[in-house]
């Protein structure tokens, strides 16, 4: 959960980068909850936060919005005041309209820049295009436009953002690619020094974005894949578009272009008909794909999704899973982050001068504090659970 003056948002960082637009919208007196539909636990998650506002501020005016409050209006309509939908929920009207004076945006020294929303493929687990709708990408020059805005504002390392991010410029004139947009955003603001890139599908990376991901220092070493699972079959029945050898051959190519690039990973332990098998072919695609950044979710029935109708695990069969997923996982970025002890990292300084994240997206933190916002040459001396030490050289 991510929490602003008057906002309470949860899910993905697109979430989190609307979250920061809507904080801009709204007054003193009303508090938005920025809803995620990904699992019913997130879910449950805004549903109690409305809650919980209800007991500690009685007197606010309570706003849902985000895809839960989308899917279910009638639902969360009767717990807040009032439910803005997805497509509504970036207009001042919506809110009552802007504010006479908008509080000033908080300077950061990273920035979660949308580039599109919504998606046009139906995973079959995944209630998220109902939420959103289909894919619709922002124009680059408006996307340029809000990067350099926000490089002039303090930024030093830019984020895209969306809900299927390598889906960017179908919907637009001539098709454009998000390799072509990365790249215009290099040419077009050289100061920016860092630019990352949020979670993609593996099999629509086009090839001059792979190109700029090998080669570009400014493009950071670390991708974030929708791989799911490692089971080909589960991939079928998930209405996937890859298969295990299609993800493991991209990172093998990149990691042949750019060996220190980082993988990450969103995966699902207990979709319906998974069985023992597929299992052990979850465990072992965090080795055949060189997973260091793990996001392990347990399979949840999203009403009105076609995986909701299908036979499914006990639900202690799929803790145990999401369990053993976790400490595989866990134990792999154990590996990893020991392997960093004695290299040295580029690390962006956060706001309180003490912590950043190397281009590999570990989380360092400093020995010394240094000025928020420098990029610190910082050598690693030591790992502290899910964090490297490190002294400014």
């Amino acid at each position: 959960m991510t929490s602003a003056e008057t906002v309470i948002g949860f899910g993905c960082r697109l979430n989190i980068a609307e979250s920061e637009a809507i904080a801009r919208l709204v007054g003193p007196d009303t508090v938005v909850v920025n809803s995620c539909a990904v699992t019913a636990e997130a879910e449950g998650e805004a549903r109690r936060a409305i809650r919980r506002l209800r007991r500690e501020r009685p007197g606010v005016r309570i706003v849902a919005t985000g895809c839960a409050a989308t899917i279910d209006p009638a639902g969360f309509g009767a717990l807040a005041d009032a439910v803005v939908a997805n497509d509504r929920k970036l207009d001042p009207a919506a809110y009552g309209g802007a504010l006479a004076e908008a509080p000033p945006a908080r300077r950061r020294t990273r920035a979660f820049v949308p580039v599109q929303t919504g998606c046009d493929h139906r995973c079959t687990f995944c209630i998220i295009p109902y939420g959103r709708g289909d894919s619709r990408s922002e124009p680059a020059g408006s996307v340029v436009a809000r990067v350099k805005a926000a490089v002039e504002a303090g930024a030093r390392e830019i984020v895209l953002t969306g809900v299927d991010v390598t889906a960017w410029g179908a919907d637009l004139p001539a098709a454009p690619t998000l390799g072509n947009l990365v790249d215009r955003i290099l040419r077009l603001v050289p100061d920016l020094p860092r630019l990352r890139l949020s979670s993609l599908d593996a099999v629509e990376l086009d090839e001059r974005l792979i190109d700029l991901i090998a080669h570009e220092p400014r493009v950071m070493p670390h991708l974030h894949l929708s791989l799911q699972h490692g089971a080909d079959l589960i991939l079928k029945r998930m209405k996937r578009r890859h298969r295990t050898a299609d993800a493991v051959a991209l990172v093998a190519r990149l990691k042949a272009a750019r060996p220190g690039i980082a993988i990450g990973a969103d995966l699902i332990a207990g979709f319906p008909t998974e069985e023992a098998g597929h299992h052990a072919d979850n465990l072992a695609l965090l080795e055949a794909a060189d997973v260091v950044h793990a996001h392990i979710f347990p399979y949840s029935p999203r009403p009105g999704t076609p995986a909701a109708r299908m036979p499914q695990l006990p639900r202690a069969l799929i803790v145990e899973r999401v369990r053993e997923l976790r400490a595989a996982a866990a134990a792999r970025r154990g590996r990893w982050l020991a392997g960093l002890v004695g290299s040295r990292q580029g690390v962006l300084v956060e706001s309180d001068g003490r912590r950043g994240h190397a281009p590999n997206h570990a989380l360092v933190t400093l020995a010394e504090p240094a000025a928020p916002g420098r990029i610190v040459d910082a050598r690693i001396t030591a790992v502290d659970g899910e964090r490297l030490i490190g002294q400014c050289a």
